[in-house]
């Protein structure tokens, strides 16, 4: 127990040094590709691979402790797969990528950061938290449980409006205005924030908070350069919209 603790304690200093620095470099990948990140594969193998410990680890490790699972776990476990099954295999094929390819080292950080994050999520959520039979009814279960939905709901919406617009108004990257695009570059970041803020709430333990922290680190800059990205390549973008958070940032 006490050496989950140290871990967990040395990777959200990692996460905080990951903020800092994703002010200065943006990953390179989608609009922000560049070169001199070594071998490019294609970006929906890449996304497979880099998101399916988070459902292939996840399920493994709730297979191991299978006995233990009670009616709570198995909520937990269920919105989970719900979010990382359509992350992994259904939104990759769903949406059209403008920049086909991947840098490798991406991918493969990308992977290896999830599986200690699905790890930390496993062993604190399945065997260091104890819920008692009722937590599905309290109100900060119910509280968790409706962020993590409506962020849900606005982080796919968000996805799913780019690639309609696509479809509309042809390949390549347009001014969204529909939406929460309307008040915000990166809703869906927005969105996915809140969802990871309700799993941080409804689950109510360490894991949560520190994989939310996890979310804000890589998210918020990136929200930032997205921002910055449309306002230099399209003159006539919108001027009050802010980055990320609405009226605000």
């Amino acid at each position: 127990m006490n050496t989950f603790y140290i871990f967990v304690t040395i990777w959200v200093f990692i996460a905080v040094c990951t903020f800092v620095y994703l002010f200065y470099e943006s990953a390179p990948y989608g609009r922000h590709i560049k070169n001199g990140w070594g071998i490019e594969i294609p970006a929906r193998l890449g996304w497979i691979v880099m998101e399916s410990p988070c459902v292939i680890l996840m399920i493994a490790y709730a297979l191991i402790v299978r006995d233990q699972l009670n009616i709570i776990h198995q909520i937990f476990l269920l919105l989970w797969l719900t979010h990382y099954v359509h992350r992994t295999f259904i939104y990759p094929f769903a949406v059209e990528m403008t920049n086909p390819k991947m840098p490798i080292s991406i991918a493969l950080s990308a992977f290896f950061f999830n599986i200690v994050n699905v790890s930390i999520q496993a062993f604190g959520i399945f065997y260091f938290t104890e819920y008692a039979s009722d937590w599905i009814s309290s109100p900060i279960f119910i509280a968790g449980l409706t962020l993590f939905l409506v962020g849900m709901f606005i982080n796919m919406k968000s996805d799913y409006y780019i690639a309609s617009m696509k479809k509309i108004k042809g390949p390549g990257y347009h001014i969204p205005d529909g939406f929460l695009y309307k008040y915000i570059s990166a809703p869906n970041y927005f969105g996915e924030i809140i969802e990871w803020i309700g799993w941080a709430i409804l689950t109510w333990s360490i894991s949560g908070v520190v994989f939310l922290i996890w979310v804000i680190a890589n998210l918020f800059p990136r929200a930032i350069s997205h921002h910055r990205w449309y306002k230099n390549k399209f003159e006539n973008y919108p001027k009050n919209r802010k980055a990320i958070i609405p009226g605000i940032i």
